[in-house]
């Protein structure tokens, strides 16, 4: 079996004295690992960095093997990413998330999301934006997306600005107010197109680190990314 397509590294470790395991987030395939013969050598070192775009060649006898890869280089990111801390950062963080996919389930949006995050040319606010984005986006496709469309109390869908921490609905702003403290507030940049200052970047990622510590990471019994909140400053402090 064979296929070809372009995709995100996320993760290389070694096997073996010259080989290595490669994690791709590829479109049409999803998160896939393979095998790359002689992945430790100084000629793949530069490709190999995670954060780069690639051309995947998969190949395996059998499609529930792992597989080997041969991969070209589309888009050599990595060093521009080692060169700013913050988009660095970004990356890993991005890695992590795609890590919670599964294996072999194609997420394309998520992909496209990522790759427009990683590049280069936006500022702190344009980035951190994307990232809140992402993460409840990322919500939606594990299958525990927030239901933002309606209140529900009322139905109305205008005005909504909070959501329920226990059933990720959303409320609209009359029915919110007996009970602010409890509820989690909606920035409006997560439902729209508008714009977003540094208060409601971070009311957007309380509210999706909200519902990936309740639906993901405590289920999993994983701990959150490591660099998650020190990004999350790193970028509201900035705006």
């Amino acid at each position: 079996m064979q296929w070809n397509s372009s995709g995100l590294l996320i993760g290389v470790r070694r096997h073996g004295e010259t080989s290595v395991i490669a994690e791709a987030m590829v479109a049409g395939h999803g998160r896939t690992l393979g095998l790359i013969r002689g992945g430790r050598s100084t000629k793949l070192a530069a490709t190999l960095q995670p954060g780069n775009t690639v051309q995947v060649t998969w190949r395996a006898r059998l499609e529930e093997h792992l597989g080997t890869f041969a991969v070209e280089l589309i888009d050599a990111r990595a060093a521009d990413l080692i060169a700013d801390r913050t988009r660095l950062y970004a990356c890993q963080l991005l890695c992590d998330h795609l890590r919670l996919l599964p294996e072999r389930d194609p997420h394309d949006r998520l992909l496209a999301l990522a790759v427009e995050a990683l590049d280069e040319g936006k500022d702190r606010q344009a980035l951190a934006v994307e990232l809140a984005r992402f993460e409840l986006i990322l919500l939606d496709e594990l299958g525990f997306g927030l239901d933002l469309s309606a209140c529900a109390v009322t139905g109305q869908t205008t005005d909504l600005t909070h959501v329920s921490p226990k059933t990720g609905r959303a409320v609209s702003r009359e029915p919110a107010k007996p009970y602010c403290d409890r509820l989690l507030v909606l920035p409006q940049f997560l439902i729209s197109d508008g714009l977003a200052d540094q208060q409601d970047l971070i009311f957007a990622f309380r509210l999706t680190g909200h519902f990936l510590r309740m639906h993901v990471w405590e289920p999993r019994q994983i701990d959150p990314p490591s660099m998650r909140d020190a990004l999350i400053e790193a970028l509201t402090n900035r705006v």
